[in-house]
């Protein structure tokens, strides 16, 4: 799996590009508009070599463009253009941060959670399992909760569990006993 927690949210225009949540502006740093970032890239920090931002602002979303930013510690911090002081700053709290999907590197036999999300199961055998809900993590593997008749959770385990990934035909096809 790519380097995000993912979730898919629809932009202007027609629909082929839509937004990726990478995370959330988690708190306030300084007096001079500086934001703390709850980054769900890997490594944290990757999350400021994308831009422009666009962030989650009431019902709407509204890009922002990064002038700077810097791990620190465990922590992520950014300052984006036009959030000046303090109190800017503080309005933008708890916004979710997205990129544009066509911002997000590709790479061969990787996948973002967000091109997982929505797709069909079926088995091997061609048994319909349901349409992937979301995907989480565990410590030993990331987890595909399908919604059917009834919720599975699949682990993602590449050729034993998960077989074949067809993002042009919207289906996954599993090694899974369905009356597992």
């Amino acid at each position: 799996m790519k380097d995000s927690q993912v979730e898919e949210r629809s932009i202007e225009g027609d629909g082929s590009d839509w937004l990726v949540t990478l995370g959330r502006i988690s708190g306030l740093h300084g007096v001079q508009g500086w934001l703390k970032v709850f980054s769900d890239t890997r490594p944290r920090e990757n999350i400021l070599e994308y831009s422009p931002w666009y962030l989650r602002r009431g019902q709407g979303w509204e890009k922002w463009i990064p002038e700077n930013g810097r791990r620190q510690g465990k922590q992520v911090l950014v300052k984006l253009q036009g959030c000046n002081d303090r109190e800017s700053a503080r309005e933008l709290m708890e916004s979710a941060i997205a990129v544009r999907r066509s911002q997000l590197p590709e790479s061969a036999n990787e996948y973002y959670w967000a091109d997982l999300e929505g797709l069909q199961v079926v088995t091997t055998q061609g048994v319909e399992l349901g349409t992937v809900s979301y995907l989480f993590e565990t410590g030993a593997n990331d987890v595909l909760v399908v919604q059917g008749e009834r919720e599975r959770l699949l682990p993602w385990i590449w050729k034993q569990v998960i077989r074949n990934v067809d993002l042009a035909q919207g289906r996954i096809v599993v090694d899974w006993d369905p009356e597992f």
